[in-house]
């Protein structure tokens, strides 16, 4: 039975890259015979030459690393906060009632719409654009963990208290483990936020970074250049999705499995 649902799966598997590979064979085909002129879209093997000459001119590795630099400065920050909320707001009902109606108010209004603003505040540098970031990537962490908290068993609450902890040793040994799983989605939220983020406020004047890289393709047509950046983008954010996932398999692999290979 376990063998049979093996191959069930590596037959899935093998079948989920067949549209990916025909889409590449016939966007080639088209370029190729003119149909979608190069200044429109360059063909996969013209965009996979210049990925492989930016690597090795250093182009694309520099910009990266700044890039890079940029989203883990803004997450870090909005983890922070995102979390430091949480606890304040799921732990007490004073703290829910000063801080959970200024995100809901920060929930409403769009973080795009904030970067003009965050360009008056702190200028056209890295500020604004790591604050954004930062902003945008606060909001599924203070969420997820304050449903988390105020989603605990009300049982092992009891129970914990029976057997004598007090309020510091129930949040350390009983709360918190508790609302990890939620905690770990808004992670995973706030990971791909912050890669769209990052998008967004690298067209602020960047001097340098992948958006750096897509402004100047855009002005001199290099579509080629813009489908690197594309992937970049999406490789970042497929990879922290990935670290979140392999977190979350250790993390709580005291869960229970609902389905078994």
């Amino acid at each position: 039975m376990n063998r049979h649902s093996s191959s069930a799966a590596s037959a899935l598997l093998r079948s989920r890259w067949v549209s990916p590979v025909l889409l590449l064979v016939l966007w080639e085909a088209a370029s190729r015979s003119g149909l979608i002129p190069e200044h429109t879209l360059a063909a996969p093997s013209t965009v996979v030459a210049t990925l492989f000459g930016m690597i090795r001119s250093g182009e694309l590795p520099s910009n990266l690393l700044v890039s890079f630099g940029r989203a883990a400065l803004g997450l870090g920050i909005g983890v922070a906060l995102g979390v430091a909320l949480g606890l304040v707001a799921g732990l007490s009902r004073q703290g829910e009632v000063l801080v959970d109606p200024l995100m809901q108010i920060k929930r409403t209004i769009p973080v795009v719409a904030l970067a003009p603003l965050f360009i008056v505040w702190f200028g056209i540098g890295e500020t604004p654009k790591v604050l954004l970031i930062a902003f945008a990537a606060m909001f599924p962490l203070y969420l997820n963990l304050y449903n988390g908290i105020r989603g605990v068993d009300k049982r092992l609450v009891e129970g914990a208290l029976s057997f004598g902890l007090n309020r510091w040793q129930l949040v350390v040994h009983v709360i918190l483990p508790g609302a990890l799983p939620s905690l770990l989605v808004g992670l995973r939220y706030s990971l791909t936020i912050s890669i769209v983020m990052l998008v967004i406020a690298e067209q602020i004047n960047a001097s340098a970074g992948l958006g750096f890289l897509v402004n100047n393709a855009r002005d001199f047509m290099r579509t080629d250049i813009i489908v690197v950046c594309l992937m970049v983008y999406a490789l970042l954010g497929l990879g922290a999705d990935l670290l979140v996932r392999i977190v979350e398999t250790r993390a709580l692999a005291w869960r229970p499995k609902l389905v078994e290979a």
